[in-house]
């Protein structure tokens, strides 16, 4: 064919091909050729479906690969999102809480493009289907759920045991945030003794994924919390997308402490919140439960104690009351006691005066005999002093020192026998023969009968 200079395409030189003739471009006109095929085959703001994966910016514009989401196929495509369109399409974005960021799957449109300077082909975006992209999101929120269910931690951390005042909180979520002011500022209003323990962490993006199963875990390991707390500030459904991972799912079923979560605004519910001890609406809300519940504890207690007052009260005054009777009882037995003493002793003293008087009536009459005796003794004692006189007579009469001075003697053997008779003395027996002033020591030489 002819090209733009007008030569011919079979003219050669030398053996080698002369392309003077052929049509040459330069590559920018080429790129402009190709963007013009593609153009030409490719409608205008067709759209294409699929994940979006190694998403960046350069100020104004976003740049991502969307790759298929059929299985086997590794097919891929640039998409440039420039600043204008981005602009356009970010209100729609907001309104759905959709957030582009890689892992989500969407459905986009655009025109097709050769971009000479990287050599590449892809896809200026335009539009953007919001409806895609919350089905699928829903779509891999039902599949989680049904995972979670089919391993038993759906419901695993509701069978957790929640103090009856849970005081002591550990706290997961952003220092910087307003979810941590709110829910802060809620406990020290309500008056009570509270001990919050915050782990601060980042609560959207993928450091999020590590930092909040990570916290949560951490505080599960303590013995000295009641709760843990999981809270975070409204925003779309991609800021909220962290709440909706299976790595945070998993970390508060197995948490050993209850999980109380507070995530987003009133609308909003995630993945997080459908596993956990408890969801509440908001951090505000999340932090006004737990007050409520100490309350009610404080509540249940006063009660409690007042039945316990009442109880004690009304059982002291039925023992006041049986103390009042016993006490009356006891006062008139002890007083009919008194007065049966009175009597008895005043009887037994009669008896004993009456004793008392007889025997002294008893004594002095023999008093007076006996002083009568004791008057007569003297006469009595003269006719006893002349019978000792007359037997003391008698006595020295028999005396045998007496008889021995009128020349008598005693005579006794050797052993102190008396010899009455001389029968009993035999030839050389010792004798003694005692006179009034003497002994004599003789040996009997002849006994004659």
């Amino acid at each position: 064919m002819s090209g733009r200079d007008g030569n011919s395409d079979d003219d050669t030189f030398d053996g080698v091909h002369d392309d003077t003739d052929d049509v040459t471009f330069t590559v920018s006109e080429f790129a402009e050729l190709i963007n013009t095929a593609l153009r030409r085959g490719v409608p205008s703001g067709a759209w294409v479906r699929g994940e979006i994966q190694g998403l960046y910016e350069r100020a104004p514009h976003q740049y991502f690969t969307i790759v298929d989401d059929t299985p086997g196929v590794k097919a891929q495509l640039r998409v440039q999102l420039f600043g204008f369109q981005r602009n356009r399409l970010r209100p729609l974005l907001e309104r759905a809480g959709v957030r582009l960021q890689d892992g989500v799957k969407v459905r986009i449109a655009g025109t097709v493009d050769y971009w000479a300077q990287g050599g590449t082909i892809g896809l200026k975006m335009s539009d953007i289907d919001p409806r895609f992209t919350l089905g699928e999101l829903a779509l891999q929120r039902a599949e989680l759920v049904k995972r979670l269910k089919e391993s038993g931690l759906y419901d695993r951390n509701r069978t957790a045991v929640l103090s009856p005042a849970p005081l002591r909180l550990g706290v997961v979520t952003s220092a910087e945030s307003a979810a941590w002011a709110d829910f802060a500022h809620e406990i020290e209003r309500s008056g009570h003794s509270f001990v919050l323990r915050l782990l601060d962490v980042r609560v959207q993006g993928d450091q999020a994924l590590v930092d909040v199963p990570a916290a949560i875990a951490e505080l599960g390991g303590h013995r000295d919390l009641d709760a843990v707390v999981v809270i975070r500030g409204g925003g779309g459904r991609a800021d909220l997308a962290t709440f909706d991972a299976e790595q945070v799912a998993v970390a508060i079923a197995r948490c050993p402490l209850p999980v109380f979560t507070g995530i987003g605004h009133e609308i909003d519910s995630s993945i997080a919140d459908e596993v956990a001890y408890r969801a509440l609406k908001t951090p505000t809300a999340c932090a006004a439960a737990l007050v409520e519940i100490v309350q009610a504890f404080v509540a249940d207690t006063e009660d409690a104690w007042a039945a316990i007052r009442h109880r004690a009260d009304a059982v002291m005054a039925s023992a006041a009351a049986r103390v009042d009777t016993l006490t009356h009882g006891v006062r008139l037995q002890v007083s009919h006691a008194i007065a049966r003493s009175d009597r008895t002793l005043a009887s037994r003293a009669t008896a004993i005066r009456d004793r008392v008087q007889a025997t002294l009536v008893r004594s002095a009459s023999r008093l007076d005999r006996s002083a009568d005796r004791l008057r007569r003794m003297p006469e009595r004692l003269d006719g006893r002093a002349r019978a000792i006189d007359s037997a003391a007579e008698r006595l020295r009469l028999l005396d045998p020192a007496t008889t021995m001075a009128r020349g008598w003697s005693i005579t006794r053997t050797a052993d102190g026998r008396t010899v009455r008779d001389a029968a009993h003395l035999a030839v050389g027996d010792s004798i003694i023969t005692t006179f009034a002033n003497g002994t004599a020591t003789s040996r009997v030489e002849e006994v004659s009968t």
